[in-house]
């Protein structure tokens, strides 16, 4: 990244930064409820030799790993299948249109009844939460395909193997890679709400015992290192696809 263009980038936080440490220094708000930044900088520093914020990222990851990766490849072939169905595109908009406006903590309740707060209740959400952008971004970039492109792959006779790898995947590469990116956002959030309301481990927990414990401090530690961590799993995530994808595809581009 350009040095002008990382300065920009990191210039507002660095103003936060100022602004949270004057306050925290000015007495305006009680230390116990705004400690300052040296005194988050050390728990986070202390919970990290302690191999507790180890402990609780690596839970997270599991369970993002295990429900982004299912809801991938369910709304990929969901996508592709009712595509290609009309039939099963009849029976199942209405279904999908309900669940797509229930939002999956509403459901969470229910879900902790069915698997309890281990780590397949957070799974669950994460799924119910970015299904829909893979679903609706990957149907969008199948009906994008265009219709000289369908005419000439006519004209040559082409194999319907040969049409999707050539023809409709392309098209569709755009809009499947948005639909990604807004899905793993999902997936994050979805999946400290669900921590926060009920587990035994990982970021929301932390925050929840935390909050339990009064301790400020530590409550702020897990607010910045799940913005952070998200952060820098999206930026790596738009890095990797334009340098794989970014030349074919300049829309793709971050």
């Amino acid at each position: 990244m350009p040095p002008m263009r990382t300065f920009k980038t990191l210039f507002v936080p660095l103003l936060l930064l100022v602004l949270w440490h004057w306050i925290a220094a000015s007495g305006l708000v009680s230390r116990y409820l705004l400690p300052g930044p040296g005194a988050v900088l050390s728990s986070a520093l202390s919970m990290a030799q302690s191999g507790i914020l180890a402990e609780h990222l690596a839970a997270s990851f599991s369970r993002i790993a295990m429900g982004f990766s299912a809801s991938t490849v369910v709304g990929l072939a969901v996508a592709g299948l009712l595509y290609r169905f009309r039939l099963l595109d009849e029976l199942f908009t209405g279904t999908l249109s309900f669940l797509r406006m229930t939002p999956p903590l509403a459901l969470a309740p229910l879900i902790i009844l069915w698997l309890g707060i281990d780590g397949a209740m957070q799974v669950a959400i994460i799924m119910l939460a970015s299904f829909f952008p893979i679903y609706l971004n990957t149907r969008a970039g199948l009906s994008r395909l265009d219709p000289l492109h369908r005419e000439l792959a006519a004209s040559l006779h082409v194999s319907r193997l040969r049409f999707v790898l050539f023809f409709l995947v392309p098209a569709a590469i755009p809009s499947v890679i948005t639909g990604l990116r807004l899905s793993f956002g999902y997936s994050w959030r979805a999946l400290i709400a669900a921590e926060l309301i009920a587990a035994s481990s990982g970021l929301g927990y932390l925050i929840m015992d935390a909050e339990q414990m009064q301790r400020a401090d530590e409550v702020i530690v897990g607010i910045v290192v799940i913005g952070v961590i998200g952060w820098m799993l999206d930026a790596g995530f738009v890095r990797v696809t334009t340098a794989l994808l970014g030349r074919r595809f300049p829309e793709i581009r971050g």
